[in-house]
């Protein structure tokens, strides 16, 4: 496996990781209309403009990108980030792609300048952030208007 950053060929195939990804891992915890309604969100376009402001990473395996993720500055501040866009191929999840993708975003230069990273996590991969230290906002275990979980962690800088 390998990470790299994105480019803008990647768009198509990071889109599709990400739409398979929807349909068949977060569908288990989401109504399959909200799903649908995600989808509609990741297409290459959408890849190409998240990218345009976060630092976005691809993992490859044998040339064929598996995996992804993005940090960004949280709503433009320079002492807070966030994690975003970070999917791993059903058939690759449990094989150590997400703590890879987790473990170089939090190398990133924006990680590192950040006190406070949020993730806006949903249901499925909730569990998954909360063991490498991420907690709940505020200790609200609440799902949001958008259905996700709002997960942080604090650091010093």
């Amino acid at each position: 496996m390998n990470i790299r950053k994105f480019e803008l060929a990647d768009a198509e195939a990071v889109s599709s990781v990400i739409i398979k990804t929807i349909r068949i891992s977060n569908a288990k915890d989401y109504p399959s209309e909200l799903m649908e309604e995600l989808v509609k969100s990741q297409q290459p376009q959408n890849i190409i403009e998240r990218a345009s402001w976060t630092h976005f990473y691809v993992v490859e395996d044998d040339n064929i990108i598996i995996g992804c993720g993005s940090i960004g500055p949280f709503w433009g501040k320079e002492d807070e980030s966030g994690l975003f866009t970070i999917f791993v191929l059903p058939e690759y999840q449990g094989k150590g792609v997400g703590r890879l993708i987790i473990e170089t975003l939090e190398k990133d230069e924006y990680f590192l300048r950040a006190k406070r990273i949020e993730i806006p996590s949903s249901i499925t991969a909730c569990q998954f952030y909360r063991k490498f230290g991420y907690d709940y906002k505020n200790g609200v275990a609440e799902l949001d208007d958008e259905h996700l979980y709002r997960l942080e962690k604090f650091r010093e800088v």
